[in-house]
This record gives structure tokens, C-alpha cells and sequence, in this order.
């Protein structure tokens, strides 16, 4: 990922935050030659490891977790991201010289997958899963709800993935090079908008970047 200095994100507990936030990835791998990308939740174990590793699982009929020996994988996870007008620049009005652009979060994480069959980490693993995203729920549901005969035999059906983290890198886009009149401007557009991303952007910028306030 082509990352200049200045965007550049190298704090550990700041790139595992992204990715406790935004769980859901694109984990691209090689098969065959050929590139394949699957798109699923990873739980960070931030204890295990220089970087931490990436817990997850997939399909046992889906043929990526046959293909991972001896092959790194990128797994990608994306962060807010909204369009920038360049009409939200206080400087364009100076001297017009301003462009539109795309401001972003996002981490990169890099490894080699293991394979898990052993039932009891699916278990333990499916189980923290639900745990960590029911947890928000009025009622949360636990696996235990469910027959063990049926959990049982839906283990039988998914493929354990741990990935131990060897090049994290992240890229926090969010104007920096920009005078602090321009990233205020870019603050007070972000905020004329109502979406998700472009409000998650706003409050990004309004912690990170220099000058803001």
C-alpha cells in the first residue's frame, strides 16, 4: 500500500483499535495463480505475537483454507472514508489551486495462515465471536442457546483461521499536508453531510489531524 510519511500510522494500539471497531475484512489470498479475495469478521488477539494475530474461520466447502500453505495473505480492514470537495478549502478562494479528493482510515495486515480443525478451539472461537458482538444486543444470544447436537455438527462444517500479524501497516488519510484553516473547512463539509462515514470522518479528522480543535 503506497503510504506517505506524513499519512503514515504506526501506533499499535491505534491500528488493533481499527480493527476491534471495524471487524468485517477482505482477506485476500493466492490460489492457483490467481487471486482470491473473501470477506469475513477477524477477532485481534493483541497478546500473541509482536503484532498480534487475527482469529477467525470460514466455510470448510470454501477451498481458500486448501491453498494457504507457505503463502502470505493480506487481510484489509477499512476505517471511515468519505469524498473531500475541494470547495470546503478556504484556499481555493485564495488561489483556486485545489482538486477533489478521498480521505480514509484503514490497516493492512500481513501473515501466514494457519489452519484449526481441532473442535474444541471452534467451539471456544465461535463462542467469543457471538459473545463479543451479542454483547450490545437487549437479549443477547449465546451459542449454548442452541442444541449441542446442532452446534456440534455445524463445527464440523467451518475451518478455524489464525493469522499471527508479521507487517501491520495503516494509512490515516485525513489532510495533514493541508494548512489548519483548509482541515477545519474539510471538518465543517464532512458535518454538512448526513451519513455514517462522512460523520465518522468528521470526528477522525477533528481528534487527529494538526490544528484541529
Amino acid at each position: 500500500m503506497h503510504t506517505p510519511a506524513q499519512f503514515a500510522e504506526t501506533n499499535l494500539t491505534v491500528l488493533h483499535g481499527l480493527i476491534k471497531a471495524q471487524p468485517f475484512a477482505t482477506w485476500v489470498t493466492l490460489a492457483d495463480n490467481e487471486l482470491v479475495a473473501n470477506h469475513l469478521p477477524f477477532m485481534i488477539d493483541p497478546n500473541r505475537g509482536a503484532y498480534g494475530t487475527l482469529v477467525g474461520h470460514v466455510a470448510r466447502a470454501n477451498a481458500v483454507w486448501q491453498h494457504l500453505l507457505h503463502q502470505e495473505s493480506l487481510v484489509i480492514f477499512q476505517g471511515p472514508q468519505a469524498y473531500i470537495s475541494p470547495s470546503w478549502y478556504p484556499s481555493k478562494q485564495e488561489h483556486g489551486k485545489a482538486v477533489p479528493t478521498w480521505n480514509y482510515a484503514v490497516v493492512h495486515a500481513h501473515g501466514m495462515a494457519q489452519v484449526i480443525e481441532d473442535r474444541e478451539w471452534l467451539l471456544n472461537h465461535v463462542t467469543a465471536l457471538t459473545t463479543q458482538h451479542e454483547a450490545s444486543q437487549a437479549m443477547p444470544w449465546s451459542v449454548s442457546d442452541a442444541p449441542l447436537e446442532y452446534i456440534d455438527r455445524l463445527l464440523g462444517g467451518i475451518i478455524g483461521i489464525e493469522i499471527p500479524i508479521a507487517r501491520l501497516i495503516g494509512s490515516w488519510k485525513l489532510g495533514q499536508h493541508r494548512s489548519a484553516p483548509d482541515q477545519h473547512g474539510v471538518i465543517a463539509g464532512l458535518r454538512t453531510r448526513d451519513d455514517a462515514n462522512s460523520n465518522a470522518m468528521a470526528e477522525l479528522s477533528q481528534q487527529r489531524i494538526v490544528g484541529a480543535s
